[in-house]
């Protein structure tokens, strides 16, 4: 064994941190050189014609990209969250509604853009194309609905409300398409494209794109999530077009939450005859947190500031502190109001800055990959005077699986111009949780084929289901109710049953003779 001096133990100790630090740096450098320039040759992939535009989009992604290789971590510093201030979450039952005159109430809603964000497909739900096509009450679609939403609106108040779709690549085709049936609808509707960024590898960190021709190859592509908004919908020209016919204020929502509709009161905090002196700049409706929803983003004060916190920025050690409800008694709806000159302010002097989410995937053919997001409520802590209105429940709807689909084609509700309205027979206005088994009803077909028509649930507090079961006719389930039936086995819950308090396990056949 060498004998190594004392001195050069220590030297050598101290200077591997600083080699280690140096080392990351010069590979975090070569990996942005490396990536543009893999992203230069796809561009020549291109034709000329498309050149301009597909360069400025993937100048964005290079610096998605260079944000994400120089932050050290998503994890924030949890010391640095200040208590909220007892004006940051205003609650909804303190608005006030507008006075009910036809002309007011039309100035307010002619200061207003509608966007849905329209990017999603239905693969998860077993449906082919645009999640918004997929019928959910009366075999209309959430995009129906939506229409019907505005058209009253517009109808009733002789208001000129504009409809915006941000679609992506996967959705923007057939949107197009299904768009020209509401032609002769009192709504102008408008539409335009999120970015369309390469996924990276994770081994190399490296576009897996041959080249630019994204239908060749859609697994190499991915929408880089909603807070790409802000830059996509200046870029499409209808930020300047909107701002210059005097519109203030855009009202943001997933299409498949049902229960973002245009809210009046919220809309005369705004821009009617509640409109504060300071201007609210951008509004993000939450909810009371219940154990359901333990891992949607909260709100808190941070450096002064109000901002969504989500659960991959939390440090491990602070996850169950952040899935308290006690602890944090919000949770984000995504249901965003934002002022259109704010919009334009914040991109126009680059101040606009949201946290970077870091999606790992796995392509069919085994590729790892990462795809960097963002979340457009992650630019509330960019704009002045940013409040949070604690909104009812029932304007958080959101239709993911079947078990949101049984509920919203209920008895639960009753439909009025496009929007679910919940039935007054319904003792408390809470929604029953409902869990569906994978196996048999995730994918809509498959689901509808399990029942001749939806239970009455107006008494449901809780409904798990699984395995091979099927509904009859008719049948009223109430209380709690628990259905299990084992490999192998099958239940037919016989049309007319009526389920109080029921576990219901084992085999149950009905059959035609």
């Amino acid at each position: 064994m060498l004998d190594v001096p004392h001195e050069a133990k220590v030297r050598g100790h101290q200077r591997a941190p600083s080699d280690s630090k140096e080392f990351h740096e010069v590979t975090k450098r070569d990996a942005l050189r490396l990536l543009e320039h893999d992203v230069d040759r796809l561009l020549e992939t291109t034709e000329k014609a498309r050149q301009p535009a597909l360069k400025a989009e993937m100048g964005r992604f290079a610096d998605l990209f260079g944000r994400f290789i120089q932050e050290e971590g998503p994890a924030l510093d949890w010391n640095k969250i200040q208590k909220l201030p007892e004006n940051a979450v205003m609650n909804y039952s303190n608005l006030k509604s507008p006075q009910n005159e036809q002309n007011e109430i039309r100035n307010m809603l002619d200061k207003l853009v509608v966007i849905k964000l329209n990017g999603g497909l239905g693969t998860s739900m077993g449906c082919h194309g645009p999640k918004s096509v997929i019928p959910v009450r009366s075999d209309l679609t959430f995009l129906d609905l939506t229409v019907q939403q505005i058209e009253h609106l517009n109808k009733t108040y002789d208001a000129n409300v504009p409809l915006v779709l941000m679609n992506s690549f996967n959705t923007d085709e057939d949107t197009e398409k299904i768009v020209r049936k509401y032609k002769g609808f009192r709504v102008q509707i408008h539409t335009f494209n999120q970015s369309c960024f390469p996924r990276i590898s994770r081994e190399h960190y490296l576009p897996v794109a041959k080249d630019f021709d994204v239908e060749k190859d859609m697994e190499a592509w991915y929408p880089p999530g909603h807070g790409d908004f802000y830059d996509t919908f200046r870029n499409s020209g209808l930020l300047k077009k909107f701002i210059e016919e005097g519109r203030e204020y855009c009202f943001l929502s997933n299409i498949d939450n049902l229960g973002a509709t245009v809210d009046l009161n919220i809309l005369n905090k705004l821009v009617g005859e509640e409109r504060a002196t300071t201007p609210v700049e951008f509004v993000m409706e939450v909810t009371d947190k219940t154990r359901a929803d333990v891992k949607g983003g909260t709100l808190i004060q941070m450096e002064n500031k109000l901002r969504l916190l989500e659960i991959a920025q939390v440090p491990p050690e602070h996850v169950d502190d952040f899935k308290s409800v006690k602890t944090f008694k919000f949770f984000n709806t995504n249901n965003i109001w934002a002022n259109l000159a704010a919009i334009d302010r914040v991109l126009r002097e680059r101040t606009l800055n949201m946290e970077i989410i870091v999606n790992n995937k796995t392509l069919e053919n085994g590729t790892r990959v990462i795809q960097l997001e963002t979340a457009v409520g992650a630019a509330m802590k960019c704009f002045d005077g940013a409040i949070g209105i604690n909104v009812p429940r029932s304007r958080f709807l959101p239709v993911k699986k079947s078990s949101d689909l049984l509920l919203v084609m209920s008895n639960l509700y009753t439909l009025k111009n496009g929007s679910l309205v919940m039935s007054p027979q319904r003792m408390f206005p809470t929604t029953p949780l409902v869990k569906l088994g994978e196996n048999h009803f995730s994918k809509v077909k498959e689901f509808l084929g399990r029942f001749a028509n939806i239970p009455d649930i107006i008494e449901l507090d809780h409904l798990t289901v699984s395995g091979d079961v099927t509904f009859g006719r008719g049948v009223s389930l109430r209380g709690t109710v628990i259905i299990i039936a084992n490999h192998g086995d099958r239940i037919d819950i016989p049309a007319g049953a009526i389920l109080e308090n029921k576990i219901v396990s084992g085999n149950m056949r009905i059959l035609d003779h």
